[in-house]
């Protein structure tokens, strides 16, 4: 399994008690959706390495207590802080205006009028307000996702259509380093 092909799921934070079971703290705004895990990745020295689940019980909303089918203490002490993954293939489909961050790289961001204000290189959900950067010819352009904005998001032609406010466009087109 190659780390393009999954999402991030969360973090193995520390060991509980004495029998090799582990704390993740899960990443993701719909902790009910993971009740039933059979299996994880855990990113190991850069290789995704596959736990197969025996138990797991919740310890808070987003966090769950599980324990591994034959793994050693070795193996345990080398997945705490490590990243937790699953295929992108268990994700179930969104339509309409929903969408996974991961889906929309490359889609195209317009405006009501048609105007392109850009291409969608990554997506910063890292700050308490998410956001698209672009890239609208050669400039890094910052728009907010603010779903009260977002009007269509048109899966086959990569197309997201937005209704911006006048004059954002200015604001958040961030200068080159060329420019400076």
């Amino acid at each position: 399994m190659k780390k393009e092909d999954c999402y991030f799921l969360g973090t193995i934070t520390r060991r509980h008690g004495l029998q090799g079971n582990v704390f993740l703290k899960l990443d993701t705004d719909q902790p009910e959706m993971y009740n039933k895990l059979d299996s994880v990745f855990v990113e190991i020295n850069g290789l995704l390495v596959p736990f197969f689940i025996s138990k797991q019980s919740w310890s808070k909303n987003d966090t769950l207590i599980i324990s591994f089918k034959n793994t050693t203490d070795t193996l345990i002490d080398q997945s705490l802080g490590k990243g937790v993954y699953l295929p992108l293939s268990t994700l179930p489909p969104l339509s309409g205006k929903k969408f996974y961050y991961h889906e929309v790289i490359g889609f195209e961001v317009c405006e009501t009028d048609g105007k392109t204000c850009g291409q969608i290189q990554s997506v910063n959900d890292q700050t308490a307000q998410h956001y698209f950067i672009l890239d609208l010819a050669g400039k890094e352009v910052i728009i907010p996702i603010i779903r009260d904005w977002i009007l269509e998001v048109n899966r086959d032609d990569k197309v997201i259509t937005m209704s911006l406010p006048e004059g954002l466009m200015d604001v958040f087109l961030v200068p080159s380093k060329k420019d400076e």
